[in-house]
């Protein structure tokens, strides 16, 4: 938020945290208690647009977004909430008119497990992500050195998969983005972002993401058996995955093993390498670390991949190490913080956002918009894809429009009501105030 040049006031109970951000980013803080009228007083919260309650206590957020919504009348507050039995009931305790005022609840543990969710169910791929409801998703491939890919140029796509419409939206060599055309070609390594339809999406990947070396049937191993480990199995269980589930603590390991009834669950150490291989890790086809601790989660993985397993995912929630772990066996970094603020950003954006994610560590951007109104009050409207006057580091990947999804060419005409998804390759303030005036809407048509 401070990066795209909005006035922002952090406040935390931890002074030297705090300082360490204060010395960073351009922003104001205040030490003291969020839940507390005083503290927000001293953060000048009757001057606020938005209050985002992001603390690790559900109760301090739940109480600051009431504050700020009986007594400082804050137009917009978003509250972080993890407790399964409270968001049973979201529906019924939060909403405009709700007994809490809370315009948006985020929970970063369904969001990840759903993340994690499909990547394992797409195994070639780097990340997935949906819009238009599921309708439309975006995955993100590598270029394996000899695959179908390389070395072909991107109008070359359709020969490999010819009854299927595809776009690639972007592709980052070298960490650089690019905008591709038709006679790009694609390298070996090459991240390649490709967008099409939500029952087109395996196809794509299976074709241009395969994974070298052989397969075990669907054999996942998770450690950790806290909130997302248990909601992974969860979910899992009833897919027709073999899974199993390690955890360090007893105690938590008993409970695991009472609540999943197809899981096996062991109690143990994952960095234990007899253990690992006792546990036939060689034949294991998704390996998941995601214990609240990021070092156990590194290590673990790292050995893992050593040891035989075919892809590796770690939950690290320190962003300094994911620039760090590129090459270290470790296939896919997860990280909380990417996945919180995608969510937080859909609802602060200007426009008419239906989705939005974070991509590539934030330094990209995927956006779902929907277009209102007409030629005489819209400036995309009614114009063709090629006449749109879209920043060029920006390109438009695909349309929804009524149930049908349409993969962008330069001669589609734009109507209003569509969904409209597009992808930012190198984000910074300048781009996508372009893109939401672009496509913001005039006020009479929302």
């Amino acid at each position: 938020l401070a990066g795209e040049q909005n006035d922002v006031t952090l406040i935390d109970r931890d002074d030297e945290r705090l300082r360490w951000n204060r010395d960073r980013l351009d922003i104001k803080t205040v030490c003291g208690d969020a839940s507390d009228p005083e503290t927000l007083e001293q953060a000048d919260i009757e001057d606020a647009d938005i209050v985002l309650a992001v603390t690790n206590r559900d109760d301090t957020n739940i109480l600051t977004c009431q504050l700020a919504n009986t007594i400082y009348s804050t137009p917009k507050k978003f509250a972080r909430l993890r407790s399964e039995n409270i968001l049973k009931h979201e529906e019924e305790l939060f909403g405009p008119g709700s007994i809490f005022p809370i315009d948006a609840v985020i929970s970063p543990e369904h969001l990840i497990t759903k993340q994690i969710m499909q990547l394992i169910e797409h195994p070639g791929a780097l990340q997935i992500v949906d819009f238009a409801d599921g309708k439309i998703q975006l995955a993100a491939i590598r270029a394996n050195p000899g695959g179908n890919l390389v070395g072909r140029e991107i109008q070359d796509i359709r020969k490999y998969i010819p009854n299927i419409d595809t776009r690639v939206a972007a592709i980052y060599r070298q960490n650089q983005g690019i905008i591709p055309r038709r006679d790009t070609v694609i390298e070996a390594n090459d991240e390649i972002f490709l967008i099409a339809a939500r029952e087109h999406i395996e196809t794509v990947v299976n074709e241009f993401g395969k994974l070298d070396g052989p397969t075990y049937g669907k054999r996942v191993m998770l450690v950790g058996g806290g909130n997302i480990g248990m909601r992974l199995a969860r979910e899992l269980e009833p897919s027709g995955f073999r899974v199993k589930l390690i955890e360090i603590s007893r105690d938590n390991a008993i409970r695991a093993s009472d609540e999943l009834s197809e899981t096996i669950v062991i109690h143990g150490d994952a960095s234990d390498q007899e253990l690992m291989l006792r546990e036939n890790i060689e034949h294991t086809e998704v390996y998941c670390a995601v214990t609240n601790d990021d070092e156990a989660n590194i290590l673990s993985s790292m050995m893992a991949k050593k040891l035989g397993a075919r892809r590796t995912m770690a939950l690290i929630t320190n962003s300094a190490y994911a620039d760090l772990l590129e090459n270290t066996g470790i296939d896919i970094v997860i990280n909380p913080s990417l996945v919180t603020i995608s969510e937080l950003l859909r609802h602060m954006r200007r426009g008419d956002i239906h989705a939005l994610h974070s991509l590539r560590r934030g330094a990209a951007e995927a956006i779902e918009t929907i277009v209102h109104g007409d030629p005489s009050t819209s400036k995309v409207v009614g114009r063709a894809i090629a006449d749109l006057d879209i920043p060029p580091e920006a390109t438009i990947g695909a349309i929804l429009r009524g149930e049908d999804v349409l993969i962008a060419h330069r001669d589609i005409v734009v109507q209003s009501k569509d969904h409209v998804i597009l992808f930012v390759v190198d984000k910074g303030r300048k781009q996508i105030n372009q893109v939401e005036k672009l496509f913001e809407p005039d006020v009479r048509w929302i």
